[in-house]
């Protein structure tokens, strides 16, 4: 989740390989080998989600010390998970392709969807109501539940205690607030401190996704295909809230991830608005202890349906249709589906959050941390992981976000809002099928 850039230049490669021979089969699908031995995984990030995976090995031998289920996990990068199942899959063949794969929930549709054949039904291996209702949309299809919802992309807002303070505000001042009122908090925290209120890089709308998500609104209707740019007033409120931001001289503008991570590391912002993920990097300057607090995501000013919760990132897990799924399924069945002590590793061992509800009862969640002043702040987010508002990613986040980082630029040169939004919809409605 965190190389969102490298993410949105492979949407093409999915968009393009989507397009055609929607419906194949895949070849090699059906019934799986008696006495299955050994199943493969796909899935990014050594140290977070390849991490996940391998405590959840260990847990299922723990469990099951007479199986002889050896899991291969195979690291691969965002991308090439996609050009590669795209590939596979648009030829009809899973040959190449893994049991389970890991894929990012605001992708998940455009697999389910574009290759109905080729994902195995969990419906009857897990239960989603016992996960976060905001992951069960992009996890399912039709009342049909495909993956094992993992981690939470809960947002945040992560502040600097001492920069209030010294702008005269407390912790209290910060909680469940909308944008306008975090604005004006950020104006005095420029005045009194010099310190920016946040970074934003003009290129990434991940800023805009959690503003709109805490209103209930997507870049698509709820069939998940039909563009919501014109008309859409949660997407108006985030642009004109975005450009009000980014006017009054208190963002720090960066251009790629080692710039974002370091205007906090280094002290020259107040905040971080953000996934959950982002917990890590912000402790990673061990000099900063006890400086930051994390308090909920700020909600739209006019918005009505709007919340102080949302979400940025996130993914899921998917057995393909093919020889092993049955053991497969079972694995994940025994582990992600519902093995609260796991995901109390996963917390303390490599900061994962996951959406099992069950899970947030577990010591691991509650307890303090000195780094945020003896904050509970994974109860919190376990708490905000509820109040995330669902809404159907769809199938074209990425394609239609290429148009809105666009138009976003001309908006900030002076385009109206209006003409802005509906120059959007005419484009998605002509690029996005």
């Amino acid at each position: 989740m965190k190389k969102l850039l490298a993410v949105m230049l492979a949407s093409f490669v999915l968009l393009t390989a989507c397009g055609s021979n929607e419906n194949a089969a895949p070849e090699n699908g059906g019934t799986a080998a008696e006495g299955t031995k050994e199943i493969t995984v796909w899935a990014w990030d050594k140290a977070f989600n390849i991490g996940a995976m391998e405590r959840a090995s260990e847990a299922y031998k723990t469990k099951n010390p007479d199986s002889d289920l050896k899991v291969n996990i195979v690291e691969n990068a965002q991308a090439d998970i996609i050009q590669k199942l795209n590939a596979g899959l648009n030829a009809g063949t899973t040959k190449s392709l893994p049991t389970i794969v890991l894929i990012e929930d605001y992708r998940a549709q455009s697999f389910l969807q574009a290759y109905p054949d080729a994902f195995f039904e969990l419906t009857d291996f897990i239960k989603p109501a016992d996960f976060a209702d905001y992951k069960i949309g992009p996890t399912s299809v039709d009342g049909k539940q495909y993956g094992v919802p993992f981690d939470s992309g809960v947002a945040g807002l992560y502040v600097r205690n001492d920069y209030l303070t010294e702008a005269g505000y407390k912790i209290e001042d910060l909680q469940n607030i909308d944008w306008k009122k975090f604005i004006e908090i950020g104006k005095a925290v420029k005045e009194k401190t010099g310190k920016a209120l946040l970074t934003q890089d003009p290129n990434d709308l991940g800023l805009i996704r959690m503003m709109i998500q805490s209103a209930g609104s997507w870049y698509l209707k709820e069939d998940g295909t039909t563009p919501n740019l014109a008309g859409n007033e949660a997407l108006k409120e985030a642009f004109e809230t975005y450009k009000e931001l980014m006017g009054a001289d208190i963002v720090k503008v960066t251009s790629d991830w080692s710039q974002f991570v370091g205007g906090f590391n280094s002290g020259e912002v107040a905040a971080v608005p953000t996934g959950n993920w982002i917990t890590a990097s912000v402790k990673a300057e061990a000099s900063q202890s006890g400086k930051w607090s994390v308090v909920p995501f700020p909600k739209l000013t006019n918005n009505p349906n709007s919340v102080n919760a949302s979400n940025l990132g996130g993914s899921s897990w998917y057995v393909m249709n093919v020889d092993g799924k049955e053991a497969a399924a079972e694995f994940l069945k025994q582990t992600f589906g519902s093995d609260v002590d796991l995901y109390q590793k996963l917390v303390t061992e490599i900061g994962a959050i996951g959406t099992l509800k069950a899970a947030a009862a577990g010591d691991a969640y509650k307890q303090a941390d000195e780094f945020f002043g003896g904050q509970k702040v994974i109860e919190d987010f376990a708490k905000w992981t509820e109040q995330i508002p669902s809404v159907n990613y769809g199938m074209h986040t990425y394609a239609v976000e290429d148009i809105l980082v666009v138009e976003m630029q001309n908006y900030l040169g002076g385009k109206a809002i209006d003409d802005v939004l509906s120059d959007a919809q005419a484009q998605a409605e002509t690029q996005v099928k």
